[in-house]
Formats: structure tokens, sequence, C-alpha cells
């Protein structure tokens, strides 16, 4: 009886959440302060290579990228992924860096609540480098603090000729290159981190092109970037943008990888809304945040949400067991410190395996294939102890900083 009260509950906050859309805008923008998602500041000129180091990272197209940009000071966009709405990662591409008086005090300012990693990105054969370097060297005088990676690219353009393969092994990742390497290549990368060597840079080299343009890898060099981004900023931002870490043939459709960074923002987003320090405050938006995922599920699959496949999903995964489980998260908050972090993650996890969960829904019915309520138990249990290993690093990073 009480299972059932608390289903038709839940049901009818997800379809008309009690919060309204500006309401819980509102609240995850404060959340997402007090606990930022982390921001790439890209500074380069235009055709450096900043878009294409955004799709290799995101798998976005450049379609979806193009279309994504929204402007947020007079000289720079930013990119939120996978929208502004679900946000678990922020790219800012600043503009004009060819102009000799921009002034990235303004950027500093949008910049300076947020997490932040600062990238350099400069072709590896530009030699007209006086606009990007004074504009690092302001920020670095400015927040000396903030890691900074310098990422070269196009290398492609140094080599002699255009059947030219990439060196391998990846010979770019020490000081001293492979003796192998085309020599032109290696000298303007040298010179080039020579500049830039005493503002206390990394360095990474990459040749991110696309597949007509017939290199092998087609993304070179993206695993050593990767590295350099997770050494900066250790909270596992790799494996929570790879959509083939899914690790589940019940979830290997088109529309589930589609689906799935957008189930990763809504989880980080309710696990936000899960932190507000008085306990059950933060279940109405949480129950809000659950809901415009559902529905965002639901349009991903071309279908209605109704309530019989939410009533299906949250029957099969047990609606009391979830219901004891947001309490003891509720009062787990009252532990000094550590407390709003266990009830943020497990928040989190729990959006992230009923997300996944209705997308297993969704493709067993479209497909036509017999499930059972046992099945969807099977899938929703995989991914919420999937969903706590991936979220893991994000949300114990707020207890270092």
């Amino acid at each position: 009886m009480i299972n059932n009260l608390l289903n038709r509950d839940w049901i009818n906050q997800i379809l008309n959440p009690s919060v309204s859309d500006s309401h819980l805008h509102e609240k995850l923008e404060q959340a997402r302060q007090n606990m930022p998602i982390p921001v790439f500041w890209l500074l380069g000129k235009t055709q450096s290579g900043k878009s294409s180091i955004i799709q290799a990272l995101t798998g976005s197209s450049r379609a979806e990228i193009g279309q994504g940009f929204r402007s947020c000071t007079r000289q720079s966009t930013v990119f939120d992924f996978p929208d502004e709405d679900a946000a678990f990662v922020r790219f800012l591409d600043t503009k004009g860096l060819g102009e000799a008086d921009y002034d990235p005090s303004e950027d500093m300012a949008w910049c300076q609540s947020q997490a932040h990693l600062l990238m350099v990105v400069i072709k590896a054969m530009d030699h007209e480098l006086d606009g990007v370097l004074s504009a690092t060297q302001a920020v670095r005088a400015a927040h000396p603090e903030w890691p900074l990676l310098v990422i070269q690219t196009c290398l492609h353009e140094g080599y002699p000729t255009k059947a030219t393969s990439h060196r391998q092994p990846y010979p770019f990742s020490g000081e001293h290159f492979d003796s192998h390497c085309p020599p032109d290549l290696v000298r303007s990368m040298s010179v080039q981190r020579q500049h830039f060597k005493a503002l206390n840079a990394k360095f990474v080299a990459v040749d991110l092109t696309q597949e007509e343009d017939d290199y092998d890898p087609v993304h070179y060099g993206l695993e050593a970037l990767w590295s350099a981004i997770e050494s900066a900023l250790p909270m596992g931002l790799q494996q929570m943008l790879l959509q083939n870490q899914l690790h589940s043939d019940r979830l290997n459709d088109v529309y589930a990888q589609h689906a799935y960074p957008h189930v990763m923002g809504y989880a980080i987003s309710a696990g936000f809304l899960a932190m507000t320090p008085v306990p059950a405050a933060g279940m109405p938006l949480v129950i809000a945040a659950q809901g415009k995922m559902f529905h965002s599920i639901a349009s991903i699959y071309g279908v209605s949400l109704t309530k019989r496949s939410i009533y299906e999903v949250i029957s099969a995964v047990g609606i009391g067991g979830l219901s004891v489980g947001f309490g003891a998260r509720e009062l787990a908050k009252l532990i000094p410190g550590w407390g709003s972090l266990i009830s943020g993650l497990s928040t989190a996890a729990i959006t992230y395996a009923l997300g996944m969960t209705l997308c297993y829904y969704y493709a067993q019915t479209q497909q036509g294939h017999a499930f059972s309520a046992k099945m969807l138990k099977v899938v929703y249990e995989e991914q919420l102890k999937r969903g706590r290993q991936l979220l893991k690093a994000r949300f114990t990073e707020k207890s270092a900083s």
C-alpha cells in the first residue's frame, strides 16, 4: 500500500514537477557555483584547432559544436556539454587573439569562481605567437595557480609530404623528441615550447583530423591529451565523457549512446541539488531534475513519456528501496564534512542508473524484444554500480578543495 502511494506520488512529480523550470534552473546555477563544473578555457587563434579538441574530447559532431556555442563575454563564447541544462563540462572559446589589444580581464572574471584549466591552442607550425603569448602571460600573472596546458595542433602541416604517416609509438611525451620525427616540425615545436616554458606550462602535441584526411589514427595524441587533463584535473572526466564505456551489451543501441551524456549531466545535477545542507530541502528539486532527464531520454528515443513507462521502470527497480535510500542520504547530511558528499554521490548514482534503465526499457520496447521486471532490475543494479564508479572522483574532489 505504502509503495503504491510512493509510486503514484513519484510518477506524478516526474510527469508534472512541483518545481518550475525557472526555479530549477536558478537552483542548479547556485549548486554549480558551490560545486563548480570544470571549465576548459581555450585560448588560441581562429582555425588553431579548438573546435577539433572539443569534438575529440566529447564525441560531439562538428555541427553540434557549431550550433552549441553561446555568448558569455564580449570576446568569448561558451559550449556546455551536453547542453546548458545538463552541463557537466564547459568550454570557453576566446576570439580575437590575432588582435594585439585583447584584454583577458573580462574572461578571467567570468572564470573566477570556476574549476579551471587554461588550454592554449597553437598550430605546431605557427610562428606568429605574440598575441597568444601576451594573453597567456596576462592570465598567468593574475592566476599563477591555474594549471596551464599548451596544446600543439595540426602536426601533419609539418610533415615533409602528404603521404607521411604519424610516428608510432607517440614520440612527443617527453622534452626530447624521437630523432626520426620530421626535423622542421621538431624545430618549430621546440621553439614554441621555449616561449611558454617560463610560464610553467605542460605541453602536449595532437593531430585531430577527419576521416577524409586519411591519417591513422584520426585523433593522434588524444590519449596523451587526456593524460595531461586528468593530471591537471583528476575528476574522472575521461571515463564520464566516453560513450563507449557503457560496458553493457544491453545498452549498445545508438539512442543510448546519444542519451548517455544527458543522463550523466542530469545525474550530476541531481547530486548537486541533493547536497543542499538542510535535510529534505533538495528532494523536490532532485525529482524535478530526474523528471527533465526522463523527458530528455524519451525525446531522444522519439516517444512520449507516459505513466506506464515510468511505472514499469520504478516498479521493477523498487521505489520503496529508493525512498529508503533517499531518506538515508538526507540523514547523512547531518554528518559534518562528508555527509553532503555522501548524499550527492548516492543521489547522482541512483539518477544515472534510473536514466540508463529507462534507455534499456525504450530500446527493448522499440525493437519488440521481450523483457521482464527482473531484467530491468538487473540493468538498474548494474548501472548503479557503474554510476558510483564513474561519479566517485567528481564528488570526492570537492572534499579536497
